[in-house]
């Protein structure tokens, strides 16, 4: 158990260390292409809720806790339907300019 800890620990922390220049180049596309910093943020919380609740998901799978992995998963979609409200909101106002 300790080793699995260790080994989830050392991938997680390498997944940080190669994931910071990756945001910065998602970020520079985003500012070029004139989308505001308002939905870059949504988006970085939206993949950052997918990612802790996928990763939630499956040790309460690998626990034998099917319920409470179906649990944190509605959770996650409901989280992420909540993030985009924002989002859909702007995009009806845009539908409504061009009718």
């Amino acid at each position: 158990m300790m080793i699995a800890i260790g080994v989830c620990t050392g991938v997680i922390g390498g997944f940080m260390l190669f994931i910071g220049p990756v945001i910065s180049e998602v970020r520079e596309i985003f500012m070029s292409s004139g989308i505001p910093d308002s939905y870059m943020s949504i988006i970085f919380k939206a993949a950052a809720i997918c990612f802790i609740t996928q990763i939630t998901a499956e040790i309460c799978a690998d626990s034998g806790e099917g319920a409470i992995a179906s649990a944190a998963e509605l959770w996650g979609r409901g989280m992420l339907a909540f993030m985009s409200l924002p989002i859909i909101r702007s995009l009806l106002e845009k539908i409504n300019e061009m009718i």
